[in-house]
């Protein structure tokens, strides 16, 4: 029993505290193995890169969240964060019905009610299916808003962004 113990207790004791099996004893030492460095991006230090979302916190330890953010409710449009986002909501959502038989969304932004309600109506791609071909009703893969359009909050960025729209860069080019 103690014969086969030890081969078990020798290996759980050099993957836990990292010794090399010669420590054991009766093993012959293998070459050493060393783990890959990790990977250097072409931004430099990756564990860098994870300091804005981390709090300057190492990977190891466990932080407490920050407090959830506020939804923002004052019918104001954002500007985009990068090239081809879709619109954030700038109203709550909570308690809207959206799924396979309804779509709350869709009393105030179809096209046909958009004006009555002062909302801006869903583009008209949200009517296309895969093959560009317009549909009466919202295409099935644009059934569902909250895939892509996520309520504005209070919520500050966790890292940097310096997108700046076309129409930001070409006000600039004229201003200079």
């Amino acid at each position: 029993m103690r014969q086969v113990l030890k081969p078990v207790l020798c290996l759980i004791a050099g993957l836990v505290l990292a010794l090399p099996l010669a420590a054991c004893g009766d093993r012959d030492a293998g070459p050493e193995i060393k783990p890959p460095a990790p990977p250097i991006s072409a931004r430099g230090n990756p564990a860098q890169e994870l300091d804005g979302m981390r709090r300057h916190v190492p990977v190891d330890v466990e932080i407490t969240p920050l407090p959830m953010a506020r939804v923002e409710n004052f019918d104001r449009t954002r500007g985009r964060a990068y090239p081809m986002q879709p619109p954030t909501i700038p109203h709550s959502i909570d308690g809207y019905q959206v799924d396979l038989n309804s779509n709350r969304c869709m009393l105030c932004h179809a096209r046909n009610t958009a004006a009555q309600f002062q909302a801006p109506p869903v583009s008209v791609t949200h009517y296309m299916d895969r093959d560009d071909q317009f549909l009466a009703e919202v295409s099935p893969r644009r059934y569902f808003c909250v895939q892509c359009h996520v309520v504005q909050t209070d919520a500050q960025p966790l890292v940097a962004n310096g997108f700046m729209d076309i129409d930001e860069v070409l006000r600039m080019e004229r201003a200079q």
